[in-house]
């Protein structure tokens, strides 16, 4: 976890020191603290993340390279697509683009969900992970 920054290290953590029951009770709990989208922003002028099972839209301002900014869209009826992406947000909004580069492209197995999830949610987790990145490299 040396590659993680450390409010993304820090969720991990928290994960990992609960049962797997409660870990999927955190991850619930995670969904309802996505930030809403601020006013400028539309779902519709967002990137989709098609790994998902759940519609995802994501936009990524990487204008200033110190401070990258992460947006999701993911629907309430979708608490485990919403959870991934508050853990993302939390874990990563604000950080420099090369700590968020540098986190590796399986941290979400780190969560110890593994047996809690499916291996496709898994995916879709990695899947906003990589496109957060690639919008990062397309701006540097």
């Amino acid at each position: 976890m040396s590659d993680l920054p450390a409010p993304l290290a820090e969720i991990v953590d928290d994960f990992t020191a609960l049962s797997e029951s409660d870990r999927a009770t955190l991850l619930i709990e995670f969904a309802d603290e996505l930030p809403a989208l601020p006013a400028h922003l539309e779902p519709a002028a967002m990137e989709p993340v098609p790994e998902c099972q759940s519609p995802i839209f994501l936009s990524v301002d990487a204008s200033d390279p110190t401070a990258v900014r992460l947006f999701f869209s993911a629907p309430r009826e979708a608490p485990t697509t919403r959870g991934f992406a508050a853990i993302l947000h939390q874990g990563l909004d604000g950080q420099p683009a090369g700590v968020i580069a540098a986190v590796p492209a399986d941290f979400g197995y780190d969560l110890g969900l593994a047996s809690v999830v499916s291996p496709l949610r898994l995916r879709g987790l990695a899947g906003m992970l990589a496109r957060i990145k690639a919008a990062i490299a397309r701006a540097g």
